[in-house]
């Protein structure tokens, strides 16, 4: 957050009264004396700060303002850490009944409490106790510079719990309201820093924040717009809060878009993020949609300011997860920026958030398949993929997948020379990047064309070519990537393209691998009959199961052997399939490691279309 607004008036001149004490005249005169050689006196050690504590700790209110005004000046200029010995005379200056007192006192700690080690000191000695106090006073001076401090401390983690449990939410939330727009800033910012953890922003749900934070947002004051959208998307950061925002706040997505419009860069990418955050939810998705919010965020894709970009992807991405959303961003002229992010490459969460909206966008029409393909995405992925970074391989692999689901689509990919690219990438060192290629090769080669020449081109390069990639799955320790393999020789054969089997059957590895799996016991359990396929069901999608799996390998191998004439007959013109699952929420194919389920779940996701 930035600094806070100081509400520290002019020093004022002080008419002592007649009687002092000996040490008091004293510190006065040596005060006097510091202060006429400032730019040399370390006022934080030795004789200048025991004067002060002197005057500090006085029953003579006249001296106690001096006090307070001269640490408010000298901590104004310099700050530094500092121990107990200064702090203790600020801290008790707080305590005094004078609002003058409080004011210069409570701008001098807010000062010093710019300092980190500071701030965990001046919570230690018990600060937050008087500064709580004074925000509760009438004068709105002293509550602008108490409330300016306990922003300055909540911006250290270690501070924020006790804070939160000090009672001064309550207050702070009171203040935002405040009709003096320093103290309201303050307030704000004091909200967000407090907005960073998920116990402290369940507590400013319960001390009422949301109503505030989300009114505020049509304040004419940029600072405490952006507070207020930088805060509300932290919260909305947590699906019980979206829950409760979308229950009380009907009027939430349109500030923010509108915000999304504001002359301030920072509101703009704030509002961006808050509206991405609530797009983790159904109802969101559709109301940014509903309200208007993809113009802006177009706008905002075409910005050159990273942030705006990244924030705009972001939530694009999220709002393109709801297939009612599909059709709507595409017409409104998204797919052009969206493939131009696709190389961007000085950031690949931008690059990942292009590529993973195409996704979303193509998962549920064919109409939108057509469109992507159309507008140029495949010939960029083409261009890109073997040399983006593993995220954006994963996702761009991925978003093939989906688009080869398309029968009308696969003779266009295939003429393109996709196949050519996504041949090495089998073989990367991401086992998401292979799944995801596997799987794309795996529904080209379904009901594919009439013409398999590019299959055939392709046997043997590039890198092994087709060949490699399916001697390499069928030996992978991985049931999955086994079962893409002889999925995929399925398809392949079935097509009866004479060079394509006799490719097939020629490959001594191959068939070697093949005779091995289809020895393999059937599955103990009964249920599916897997050599019956039904229409619209012929792209790969594996279901899960590790002991149906492995039967479902030996039963596609037997019926490969079938079709190169090496096993009994029976089963010819018969075709594989599984049903559709349900595939993942979230539109993003997961992070991966080496076990089966979490293959699955990418494959699934790559393959079914689904978001």
């Amino acid at each position: 957050m930035g600094g806070v607004s100081s509400c520290c008036g002019p020093r004022r001149k002080n008419n002592y009264e007649p009687l002092l004490l000996e040490n008091e005249r004293e510190a006065v005169a040596d005060l006097l004396q510091y202060l006429e050689n400032r730019t040399t006196t370390n006022f934080f050690s030795g004789s200048p700060l025991a004067a002060l504590t002197t005057l500090s700790f006085s029953d003579n209110v006249d001296l106690q303002r001096s006090a307070a005004l001269a640490f408010a000046e000298i901590t104004e200029k310099e700050v530094r850490e500092v121990g107990r010995d200064t702090l203790d005379p600020v801290l008790y200056l707080l305590t005094s009944h004078d609002h003058e007192v409080q004011r210069a006192a409570s701008a001098a700690l807010g000062n010093l409490a710019v300092n980190a080690e500071n701030k965990l000191l001046i919570v230690s000695l018990g600060g937050l106790e008087p500064l709580i106090r004074q925000m509760l006073s009438s004068n709105v001076e002293v509550q602008c510079n108490a409330v300016g401090c306990i922003t300055n401390l909540a911006t250290h983690d270690e501070n924020k719990t006790q804070i939160a449990k000090s009672g001064a939410l309550i207050p702070l939330t009171r203040l935002a309201k405040s009709k003096d727009m320093r103290v309201q800033r303050n307030a704000t910012g004091a909200l967000l820093n407090m907005t960073h953890s998920d116990e402290n922003r369940q507590q400013l749900v319960s001390a009422g924040a949301i109503p505030v934070l989300v009114s505020l947002l049509n304040s004419p004051d940029t600072d405490v717009q952006y507070y207020c959208t930088t805060a509300l998307s932290n919260i909305a950061v947590d699906g019980t809060n979206r829950k409760r925002l979308a229950s009380s706040e009907p009027k939430l997505v349109q500030s923010l878009v509108q915000l999304m419009d504001s002359q301030s860069l920072k509101v703009q990418c704030q509002a961006a993020l808050a509206l991405r955050n609530l797009a983790s939810d159904e109802k969101y998705q559709l109301e940014i949609v509903k309200f208007d919010g993809l113009k802006p965020l177009l706008r905002l894709l075409h910005s050159s300011y990273l942030p705006l970009i990244l924030s705009a992807a972001a939530c694009v991405r999220n709002v393109s997860i709801h297939p009612a959303n599909e059709s709507p961003i595409i017409d409104s002229g998204f797919l052009q920026p969206l493939i131009e992010l696709l190389s961007f490459d000085e950031n690949e969460e931008v690059q990942c958030h292009a590529i993973s909206t195409l996704r979303n966008l193509a998962a549920s029409s064919e109409r939108n398949k057509g469109a992507i393909v159309e507008a140029g995405a495949v010939e960029r992925i083409k261009e890109l993929v073997l040399t983006v970074p593993l995220a954006v391989q994963s996702e761009m692999t991925a978003c093939v997948a989906v688009l080869a689901l398309s029968d009308d689509l696969k003779p266009q990919l295939l003429e393109m020379g996709i196949c050519e690219v996504l041949i090495p990438l089998t073989n990367s060192s991401s086992v998401e990047v292979q799944g995801n290629s596997a799987a794309a090769l795996g529904n080209l080669s379904s009901k594919a064309a009439e013409d398999y020449a590019p299959f055939n081109a392709v046997w043997n390069k590039p890198d092994g070519g087709l060949h490699a990639y399916l001697v390499r799955f069928l030996s992978s320790a991985d049931i999955t990537f086994q079962h893409i393999a002889v999925w995929t020789i399925v398809q392949l054969l079935e097509a009866e393209d004479d060079q394509l089997t006799n490719n097939i059957r020629s490959s001594p590895i191959l068939m070697s691998s093949i005779r091995q799996l289809a020895t393999s016991p059937p599955p103990s359990r009964g249920g599916r009959d897997l050599t019956q396929g039904s229409e619209g069901e012929d792209d790969y999608e594996d279901d899960g199961l590790d002991g149906e799996g492995e039967g479902e390998i030996a039963t596609l191998a037997r019926r490969i052997l079938d079709l190169t004439e090496e096993g009994a007959s029976g089963n010819e013109g018969s075709h594989f399939s599984h049903q559709p699952e349900p595939s993942g929420g979230g539109g993003n194919v997961g992070s991966l490691g080496s076990e089966h389920a979490a293959l699955r779940a990418s494959v699934h996701r790559a393959l079914s279309g689904g978001h």
